[in-house]
């Protein structure tokens, strides 16, 4: 075969081959583009294997929600990052301001501690027991079972006993640019006093629960308040302790119904717990200028006048009547309280009965006793105040 004949075989290869597909394919892809309608792209691409297109959709699927989780994890630690930042930068400017801020030469005992604190009642109430006890409680003592049923009933609480010299070193930290309270709280003539004053001087400061060494929590804390009231309502939580029917109490105590102060549950910078420190306040110095004359320390009548219950039941009573402060619009009376069963919301007071502080022995209580849900505390009253040994 010559050279030329070779040459035109290796070209019809070449044409039919290589040349006509090639052609084919071109005129196809001229038609497709061409001429097709947007329909017709839609049903090739149904068309196609559902293993392609679920392949390719679950693929993209994948990769978008990596990616999202990727930038919001990279948001939530700058959110952190910022919200650290402005809380740091927030109590610097906070610290500037206190540190600026002067009060004026003529302020008044009250505007004194209303400028130091103020009051929010939507906080919650700070998870913090008070208690004050200078003597060691041995183990398997009585006090030391109430001790250890305090903390085993409300865990996530802190629990602080706090002797004499603690006391005083949080006082003067607590009101160091209110001197009047420092001297009013050094001149009591007893630690029992002092004790009965520090109460509410540490309530106002931090807030929580002061609880008397001598009483045994029968439920925890965040049981005392009704399911249908919210905690935001409520700036403060005291019990009657004093209620009676006949005039039996002449002699007795100050008031025929008064308010008890064993257990007091409060929040910071509680109006009423700022005008009984006042009241105690102011009601000291005078004592002290007259060399505590006619106050007889051992008397029950003129401790409850002092420190005690009486005045607690004076500012309390004040308080509700005081429409601006409590929002009671209605005039209210020791009756409003008498023989109470069950909590009474009176503007942001809620108040218990007298046997839920003061409640029976849990082992003598029967299922079918219809207070039973209502006993919160129980209460021994030692009355250890009356101790001549306590005298300063």
């Amino acid at each position: 075969m010559t050279d030329d004949t070779k040459k035109k075989l290796n070209f019809r290869k070449v044409f039919l081959y290589v040349i006509v597909p090639f052609g084919a394919v071109l005129f196809l892809i001229f038609k497709l583009f061409g001429s097709s309608s947007t329909t017709d792209l839609q049903t090739i691409l149904q068309n196609l294997p559902k293993e392609i297109t679920d392949f390719n959709k679950n693929q993209y699927n994948e990769d978008m929600l990596k990616e999202f989780k990727e930038l919001s994890e990279q948001l939530m630690e700058q959110n952190k990052k910022q919200q650290s930042m402005l809380e740091a930068q927030r109590m610097q400017l906070e610290t500037k301001i206190n540190d600026l801020k002067q009060l004026p030469e003529t302020a008044t005992l009250r505007e004194k501690l209303t400028w130091l604190y103020g009051y929010e009642l939507t906080k919650k109430f700070p998870a913090y027991i008070w208690q004050t006890w200078n003597d060691d409680m041995k183990e398997g003592s009585e006090l030391h079972k109430f001790h250890e049923n305090w903390e085993n009933k409300n865990p996530g609480f802190v629990l602080e006993v706090i002797n004499d010299d603690i006391m005083s070193l949080l006082v003067h930290h607590y009101y160091n640019v209110i001197p009047e309270v420092i001297e009013a709280f050094e001149s009591l003539p007893t630690n029992m006093l002092k004790a009965d004053f520090f109460r509410f001087l540490i309530l106002y400061v931090k807030g929580g629960v002061f609880a008397d060494i001598d009483t045994n929590p029968l439920q925890p804390i965040p049981n005392w308040i009704p399911e249908n009231v919210s905690p935001k309502e409520i700036g403060l939580l005291v019990g009657v302790e004093v209620d009676y029917v006949t005039k039996e109490w002449v002699g007795k105590y100050n008031r025929r119904l008064q308010f008890g102060t064993a257990i007091i549950q409060a929040k910071p910078k509680h109006p009423v717990i700022r005008e009984i420190i006042a009241r105690i306040t102011e009601m000291t110095l005078k004592k002290k200028n007259n060399y505590y004359e006619n106050s007889d320390l051992k008397q029950d009548l003129s401790i409850m006048k002092w420190t005690g219950i009486a005045t607690f039941t004076d500012v309390l009573m004040s308080y509700f009547n005081d429409y601006i402060q409590s929002g009671v619009e209605s005039k209210i009376t020791w009756r409003q309280f008498h023989k109470l069963t069950l909590p009474k919301l009176v503007g942001d007071v809620l108040v218990v009965p007298a046997f839920s502080f003061d409640a029976p022995d849990a082992n003598t209580v029967s299922n079918s006793d219809a207070n039973k849900p209502l006993y919160f505390v129980e209460h021994l009253g030692m009355k250890s105040w009356k101790q001549t040994s306590e005298a300063a």
